[in-house]
């Protein structure tokens, strides 16, 4: 999965850096407020997928001493400072040019600018469907994979690098449609308030996807736990061993893009040996991670039956704590 990440936002650098240079050589000849917003979305974009591309390195390093459930939040981060970088390169430098262009009155564009524009649009508009079409041919088929739709998907995966080279995709070939429109209505009516209009709502495109994008990183960031179906699962795999009367608590969290926390409270049934226990441990590690192939770290917190002997209370306190860590 990481390798096809890297690969999917790669393609996406290389085609926002071309595109971002082409898009302000354009902007400068025509003097268009939105070609040159749709430059400075480009180079956003460009700097987040270097944000995302350093995520997948640092996130894959093992855990250690101070850092015991490894660094998969560090792709969480980075993805909050990719919105971040989307709302204060992207959308600020939209709504400085368009603000700014509607407040000089625009300049008189000659048949050489606007060919340029038109030109530079049009490529742009290819190069990023292709990496368009790359994005959401990985997001599709990991909505397969998780038997979901795709927008559900983007909506429920916690793994927020393709999820933000989609979102950015989509929002500059909305963008480039909007740069496309405001040249053109400037071009055939005459009035240039149209661009640096067209500018304004360049960022407004941008400050919205800005939000989706760091709404969602911020709950990863602060412990978002597993889906309600996760979640149900793994309550099952836990209720249905015959020593288990039921869960009392189960507390689970995100700590990367494909690995989850699991804390759970569990009421024993009366009766169970030091043995017993051991043994039930090990088969609930295993149906767990059967049931939610995510569940990396995986505590019980046995509580002891009414009126239990000391045997049994040994055999909860060596359970109690167990931690499980997949093999990565």
């Amino acid at each position: 999965m990481a390798s096809e990440d890297k690969k999917t936002v790669l393609i996406a650098a290389g085609a926002n850096l071309a595109i971002a240079l082409s898009k302000f050589v354009a902007g400068a000849i025509s003097g268009s407020a939105a070609i040159l917003a749709e430059g400075a979305h480009s180079v956003a974009d460009t700097a987040n997928q270097v944000f995302l591309m350093v995520s997948l390195k640092t996130g894959e390093r093992p855990p250690d001493e101070d850092h015991p459930f490894g660094y998969g939040k560090e792709r969480f981060f980075w993805a909050f400072v990719a919105a971040m970088g989307i709302f204060i390169l992207g959308a600020g430098f939209s709504f400085l040019q368009g603000i700014t262009g509607l407040i000089s009155g625009g300049g008189e564009e000659d048949a050489t600018g606007y060919i340029a524009a038109y030109a530079v649009l049009v490529v742009a508009f290819v190069a990023e469907g292709i990496s368009w079409l790359r994005a959401f041919r990985q997001t599709k088929s990991e909505a397969r994979e998780q038997d979901m739709g795709v927008r559900e998907h983007v909506r429920e995966s916690k793994d927020p690098t393709v999820k933000t080279v989609l979102l950015e995709d989509s929002g500059a070939l909305v963008g480039i449609l909007l740069a496309f429109l405001g040249v053109g209505l400037s071009q055939v009516t005459g009035i240039h308030a149209f661009d640096p209009i067209a500018s304004i709502l360049i960022g407004v495109l941008l400050t919205y996807i800005a939000i989706r994008l760091g709404r969602n990183t911020k709950a990863l960031l602060l412990g978002e736990s597993a889906r309600p179906e996760e979640r149900e699962a793994i309550r099952k795999a836990i209720e249905g061993h015959d020593g288990i009367e039921g869960v009392l608590e189960l507390l689970t969290m995100a700590v990367g893009p494909e690995s989850l926390l699991v804390a759970a409270r569990v009421d024993l049934a009366d009766g169970l040996s030091a043995a017993d226990v051991e043994r039930m441990a090990d088969e609930v590690d295993h149906d767990v991670r059967q049931a939610v192939d995510s569940v990396s770290y995986l505590f019980l917190d046995p509580t002891p039956p009414h009126g239990a002997d000391r045997e049994i209370a040994q055999g909860q306190e060596a359970a109690q704590g167990r931690e499980s860590r997949r093999a990565s």
